[in-house]
């Protein structure tokens, strides 16, 4: 493969790992494989460090095309947690918040969720890198600043209920959206949609455009596809 002159590359992101960790491992990885000290790399699409799933990654010439990759579709599988918030919306900070739950049904939610498709306009999260100012969002966050973030416009094409837990008030569902849609948020409006509150446990994406899961490398392969000199 020619890393210089640009490769796509498919990836499912670990637990934990932020974007740039991903990032930083791969680019390690190629530079040591063809002894060089530095290669262009980038990702198409963030994903928050308790994520997992598809991310493409883009090296040398070909890190021209991630804004075109950003565009592609996204698919998520997310579960929620209702009955409480915290300041992110996912498990990254405490719960700052209960609310009722005893009202929610099945019924309840599939009518809810029905409200979601479509257009919707999408408040991004105070802990998100939507720029304010000129700094990211998270940075005032994290000092305790309030900050305006302005909505955006977002396309749901499609928002599906895969299972719900009434017992520990527990729902997963499957997201097919527009660029720039934060599941956070949405885990957030739809628990305010059930007059109640919701934040995210767990969150993965399935698919970027076509690529899905299935096509993805693990980090833990970069060592032998380079030894077989297949990546």
């Amino acid at each position: 493969m020619d890393f210089e002159e640009g490769e796509i590359l498919y990836f499912d992101k670990p637990y934990e790992w932020s974007s740039f960790d991903v990032v930083n491992r791969i680019r390690y990885a190629i530079c040591r494989h063809l002894n060089r000290k530095k290669i262009k790399v980038g990702h198409a699409g963030t994903l928050d460090p308790l994520a997992t799933g598809v991310m493409i990654i883009c090296t040398g010439r070909a890190t021209k095309r991630i804004e075109e990759l950003q565009y592609g579709v996204k698919e998520y599988v997310a579960t929620l947690q209702l009955g409480a918030t915290t300041p992110s919306f996912d498990r990254e900070h405490p719960v700052d918040a209960t609310f009722p739950t005893a009202h929610i049904t099945e019924a309840l939610i599939l009518g809810t969720l029905s409200r979601f498709k479509g257009e919707i306009w999408q408040v991004p999260p105070i802990y998100s890198a939507v720029k304010v100012d000129g700094k990211r969002a998270f940075d005032y966050a994290r000092k305790g600043k309030d900050v305006e973030l302005k909505p955006k416009l977002l396309v749901i094409d499609e928002i599906e209920l895969l299972s719900f837990d009434s017992s520990v008030m527990q729902m997963t569902i499957r997201v097919v959206c527009s660029k720039g849609t934060y599941i956070r948020a949405l885990a957030r409006d739809i628990g305010k949609a059930l007059d109640s509150g919701a934040y995210l446990t767990a969150l993965r994406r399935t698919r970027i455009g076509d690529i899905t899961v299935a096509q993805c490398l693990t980090i833990d392969q970069l060592p032998t596809l380079f030894a077989e000199d297949t990546l």
